[in-house]
């Protein structure tokens, strides 16, 4: 394994420890912050538009679809442009797509909107990624990685809550422009103390791999929106799903052997990488799905106001915080297999203990599920994030970053999608007109099944995989 390359540490050494990954973590808030606080909205934001709950799910549905389709351009982008320079852009474009979502006038508008807030939100996640893969020895990138996501991971704490408030106390439109502030901070911050990356090398830019993903990933992504839903003739919902599918083959056979592809297909060579992407993508599913299915539990199900709500699910987010802290040294101590394998049971067992939960269920009760649920949650997503770049290449680590982050967004959209479909099949099933809660809580038990197809991916891995990367090896 090649080391870093030691002219861009030394260029980009400054400032070191800490602070680099909590502000691009800082300026992450805003997208994590905007994801959580939508899902919580989302059955108040359809009685005002007048549209059935489910339907709203086009609004996370799109943004995760702009987003993936995007992705693969973004490495390339920060490599051709400088990362730092693309990153600023990206937060300023999504501030300004923020505030378009904030004036919408019905969904069709709120959802162009949030295709444009995809777009910027595709340039910011994996470019500020690639900005601390490159100003971080891989020694120390778990740790920096995980205050990275600190900061993130505030957002979905207090989106709840604050979105839930604003939402029951005031206009939902107020969820989308608090981001205006983060946005204008984020680029101080950045501006001032976040390092120059050098440009790099590019090659030509991959058109036809960008066309043939951009239609693949819509193809798959809008057939699992339709899939079961009436919405769209059966006979257009398979020809999206072989579509999708023949664009994506299309793109395997045009990338092997391709060395301008924009999407990097050797990366999966690599079976760290392989299980963190692919395996941890039936956790990503769920992980999507889940907030989506929480709001409309606790809401459409039991008939909370999203303020309810708020206070309810802020603790998964607030147990995921706390394990930020606690993941080096766990993974220190038993490394990424063991953290992986055990830890993907204990996550899908809570998964599916959400299926349970009845409007008699004690709150105190949901709490605990929830809080013990955001903990291990965040334990098995910082083991899978710090895996998937121990093996990778300093020139791959571009391509790379933008391959993993494309995948995250793909499985979440599909998440969200699954998640909507499982629940109008059951809906339909018991002949009922309307979201209750016997349609909504089975729908937890087949996602949560579905993220133990992950260990697959885990269990074969070598007892000492990705050791380099929390310092395990040094320390036997």
């Amino acid at each position: 394994m090649s080391p870093l390359d030691d002219a861009p540490l030394k260029e980009a050494s400054a400032p070191r420890g800490w602070l680099v990954p909590a502000i691009i973590g800082s300026a992450l808030l805003m997208q994590t912050m905007n994801a959580t606080v939508l899902s919580n909205a989302l059955p108040t934001m359809a009685v005002a538009m007048g549209e059935p709950p489910l339907r709203l799910n086009l609004a996370i549905t799109m943004f995760l679809l702009a987003s993936a389709v995007f992705l693969p351009v973004s490495g390339w982008v920060a490599d051709k442009f400088g990362a730092k320079k693309v990153f600023l852009v990206a937060i300023v474009l999504f501030a300004l797509a923020s505030a378009a979502c904030g004036f919408a006038q019905d969904l069709t508008q709120l959802v162009i909107a949030r295709v444009f807030q995809g777009m910027a939100g595709a340039m910011m996640l994996p470019v500020g990624r690639l900005v601390l893969l490159r100003t971080t020895p891989k020694t120390e990138l778990v740790g920096a990685m995980s205050i990275m996501t600190m900061p993130a991971l505030l957002g979905p704490v207090i989106g709840p809550v604050v979105g839930g408030a604003l939402v029951t106390f005031a206009d939902w439109r107020w969820i989308f422009f608090m981001n205006l502030p983060v946005a204008v901070v984020g680029v101080a911050l950045v501006l001032r103390h976040v390092p120059d990356v050098k440009t790099q090398d590019v090659s030509p830019i991959d058109w036809i791999g960008i066309l043939l993903t951009g239609f693949g990933l819509a193809g798959l992504i809008f057939g699992f929106e339709n899939l079961g839903r009436g919405l769209l003739p059966d006979a257009l919902v398979a020809g999206l799903f072989l579509g999708g599918l023949a664009a994506l083959t299309l793109y395997w056979r045009h990338a092997r052997g391709n060395p301008h592809a924009i999407i990097d297909l050797s990366v999966f060579r690599i079976q760290t990488f392989t299980a963190s992407v692919v395996g941890g993508a039936f956790m990503r599913v769920a992980m999507g799905a889940t907030p989506f299915m929480l709001a409309m539990l606790l809401q459409i199900g039991f008939g909370m106001s999203a303020f309810q709500a708020g206070l309810l699910t802020f603790v998964a987010a607030a147990g995921a915080l706390l394990m930020k802290t606690a993941a080096p040294p766990i993974l220190r101590r038993f490394g990424f297999r063991t953290v992986l394998s055990i830890n993907a049971v204990i996550v899908a067992v809570s998964f599916i203990a959400y299926a349970f939960f009845q409007p008699t269920t004690p709150q105190w009760l949901i709490m605990l599920v929830l809080g013990v649920s955001g903990f291990f949650r965040s334990l098995q997503f910082t083991s899978l994030n710090g895996m998937a770049y121990a093996d990778i290449d300093q020139p791959q680590m571009s391509r790379a970053t933008t391959t993993a982050s494309m995948m995250q967004q793909l499985v979440q959209s599909i998440g969200v999608g699954l998640a909507a479909t499982l629940m109008h099949a059951f809906m339909v099933m018991r002949g009922d007109h309307e979201l209750t809660t016997a349609a909504i809580s089975p729908a937890f038990a087949v996602i949560g099944l579905v993220s133990l197809i992950s260990l697959a991916f885990f269990l074969p891995l070598p007892r000492d995989a990705g050791d380099e990367m929390n310092g395990r090896a040094k320390a036997v």
